[in-house]
């Protein structure tokens, strides 16, 4: 007589395989969107000259191409995240995915500077749709005990993103593919974006926070106008010749954020469901940590289009030798952001963010004495002490600086922190971007437009020299805002509170994994 094995075993191991095969595809969909979008705020910068030069695009139109992605992206993040709570994050992440492909597809087969800049602002647009929704995907699609190894996998992403987005914009400018100069960069995307489409129709499963805040249009109307309304004068100002309605409009800029001020309290009183959690920037620790966040991305935005100008313009330099020249500063940024995070920070604390700002800045201090000794005859292997002490320098700050900061805020705000923190740094870089009209385009002057320089070799030495001369000065700028930044940092606590609490959770934590209220990792742009 013999007795039938249930198949019931056999059937729950297949199913938990194929669970665990979507999970995975999931997660390959959801981080090829998260470097996409990290690789596009970074791959323009190595191309700006070949755009200059294809489409004649002036000074101020080339700041729009990068400051516009970095506004559009700054202003939809918290909404974008909002509308994934209450529609779906599989739905909102679609949607993104498709309008930041076609963006893509606009911006690759733009016929002028005007379109090309329209184009970048939706491409920001829908990042900020897209981007928002991954690590709540991640959270939902994962079980706790293996979010820990996939958001380590989220982290080499984003650290690998950004060393490969230089490269990756040098190598399709230089190949000049199908005579296409710099467009590949954008129209790369395509390919990418389709599948990543088709795969998340079919693997990603649809989720939605149980109480999500409701969308704040008004609120973002208002930040939006008051931003612009400093901005655009800025970056359009001095090729206008400074008229007097840009002076009125930046001046006018602070009083409707003031309005937006007074909305903001006043939407929280009635819904609570405001853009911005005001009350979180009573909280020393957070509001010191937002100044350094805005004032670090106004350096950052400022020092990677100079640098990149200087490299191209000034020193004659192409594409891929530019490109490449900044492999140190991206190795030795990722390499600092993991020894600071998992090392360096949980044993000396804000020492370790004040050290590396006091790095970048004599890394900053080296660069503009190479500029001014060698000029245009600057050799890259000369830079390499400048980038690996800049490069370490700013992975000692960008890696730890958000948990570092949020440590100090409530847990049942740390999601409004993160997400207020991520758009101050956004909001920092085109700042920053906006800036380089003063502190860089101003010096070049006229000279570097397109037809400005006249012809003839006299005329190209002049125009390499006050690319080198603004460079010069607009790193004065960057070595001024390092200062404050270190400044900034002393508001800080000395220690991480929320690590010295997981570490002691971990300690008392039963074996297996970490538990369901495990904080997500910032993602910083």
């Amino acid at each position: 007589m013999t007795t039938s094995v249930p198949a019931v075993p056999e059937t729950a191991a297949a199913a938990a395989q194929a669970a665990g095969r979507r999970r995975r595809i999931a997660l390959a969909v959801v981080l090829t969107a998260a470097f996409m979008d990290l690789v596009d705020a970074t791959i323009v910068n190595i191309a700006i000259p070949s755009i200059q030069r294809d489409t004649g695009a002036t000074f101020s139109a080339v700041q729009w191409v990068t400051a516009g992605y970095a506004l559009a992206f700054a202003l939809g993040l918290i909404t974008g995240g909002r509308l994934g709570d209450i529609h779906g994050r599989k739905k909102l992440f679609l949607l993104g995915m498709g309008g930041f492909t076609l963006a893509s597809a606009l911006c690759g087969f733009a016929a002028g500077p005007g379109m090309l800049v329209g184009a970048r602002v939706l491409q920001g647009a829908m990042a900020a749709l897209m981007v928002p929704q991954v690590l709540a995907i991640i959270h939902v699609t994962f079980p706790a005990h293996e979010r820990g190894k996939v958001f380590g996998m989220f982290g080499a992403v984003i650290g690998l993103g950004a060393v490969c987005g230089p490269l990756i914009g040098a190598l399709l400018t230089e190949g000049d593919l199908f005579g296409l100069e710099w467009r590949p960069i954008f129209l790369i995307n395509l390919p990418v974006g389709i599948a990543g489409i088709l795969l998340g129709r079919r693997f990603l499963a649809e989720s939605r926070a149980p109480r999500a805040l409701r969308v704040d249009l008004i609120g973002t109307a208002l930040a939006t106008a008051g931003l612009l309304m400093l901005l655009y004068p800025l970056t359009q100002g001095r090729e206008s010749g400074w008229p007097l309605w840009g002076f009125v409009s930046m001046a006018a800029s602070p009083l409707v954020l003031a309005v937006f001020v007074r909305y903001e309290r006043a939407k929280a009183r009635k819904d609570g469901s405001p853009l911005v959690e005001l009350p979180l920037f009573k909280i020393r620790t957070f509001a010191a940590g937002a100044g350094v966040q805005l004032t670090f991305g106004v350096v950052s935005g400022l020092f990677f289009l100079v640098w990149t100008l200087h490299m191209q313009l000034g020193l004659g330099w192409g594409p891929l030798h530019a490109g490449l020249t900044g492999v140190p500063f991206s190795l030795a940024c990722s390499a600092a952001a993991g020894v600071s995070v998992q090392r360096l920070v949980p044993r000396f604390g804000r020492k370790v963010l004040q050290a590396g700002a006091l790095i970048m800045l004599s890394g900053a201090l080296v660069y503009l004495w190479e500029a001014g000794r060698y000029g245009t005859a600057l050799e890259s292997w000369q830079l390499v002490p400048a980038m690996l002490l800049m490069g370490a320098g700013m992975g000692l700050i960008v890696a730890p600086i958000t948990d570092t900061v949020i440590s100090e805020v409530p847990a049942e705000h740390s999601g409004s922190a993160s997400g207020i923190f991520n758009t101050t740094g956004q909001l920092g870089m085109a700042l920053g971007l906006g800036l380089s009209s003063v502190a860089f385009f101003g010096v070049v002057g006229d000279t570097g437009q397109p037809g400005g320089a006249g012809t003839g070799a006299g005329a190209a030495d002049a125009l390499r020299a006050s690319f080198v001369d603004a460079t010069a000065h607009a790193l004065w700028w960057v070595c001024g805002g390092l200062v404050l930044v270190f400044g900034l940092l002393f508001l800080l606590p000395r220690r991480m509170r929320a690590q010295e609490a997981a570490e002691r959770a971990e300690s008392a934590a039963p074996e297996g994994g970490a538990g369901p209220e495990q904080r997500q990792p910032a993602l910083a742009s």
